[in-house]
C-alpha cells in the first residue's frame, strides 16, 4: 500500500478497491511493503481517525499467502499482530464442538 495516502486516500481505497463501506464500524488496517509500518483508519462519531505505528527493528508478521488483499481479524488478533505475534503459525487449539456424547 502506498503510505503517502492519508485519510481521504485511504477512505477512497476502502470504498473502491476493498469494496467495503468506510462508514461501517470497522477498523481498516494497512501495512507498507516492508511490513514495518501500519496505519489504522476508523470512524469515531463525527470524523475519521488515522493511527500510525512504525517499528524500528522488527517487522509485522503477515499472512503466508502474499496474494491476500484483505484479511479479517478479531480485535484480539489485531492486538496480537500489533504486539508482534505471528497469527498464522501460533494458532490456539480449535474449539471442540462434539455432536454427541460418547
Amino acid at each position: 500500500m502506498d503510505f503517502r495516502k492519508s485519510i481521504d486516500g485511504l477512505a477512497a481505497l476502502v470504498e473502491l478497491d476493498i469494496k467495503v463501506a468506510v462508514f461501517n464500524p470497522v477498523l481498516f488496517v494497512f501495512l507498507n511493503r516492508h511490513r514495518n509500518c501500519v496505519k489504522v483508519l476508523y470512524l469515531v462519531r463525527a470524523g475519521f481517525c488515522l493511527w500510525f505505528k512504525r517499528l524500528e527493528f522488527e517487522r509485522f508478521k503477515t499472512s503466508p499467502d502474499a496474494t491476500d488483499e484483505a484479511i479479517e481479524l478479531t480485535v484480539q488478533e489485531l492486538n496480537w499482530l500489533l504486539d508482534g505475534f505471528d497469527l498464522w503459525h501460533n494458532r490456539p487449539h480449535q474449539v471442540l464442538r462434539p455432536r454427541f456424547v460418547v
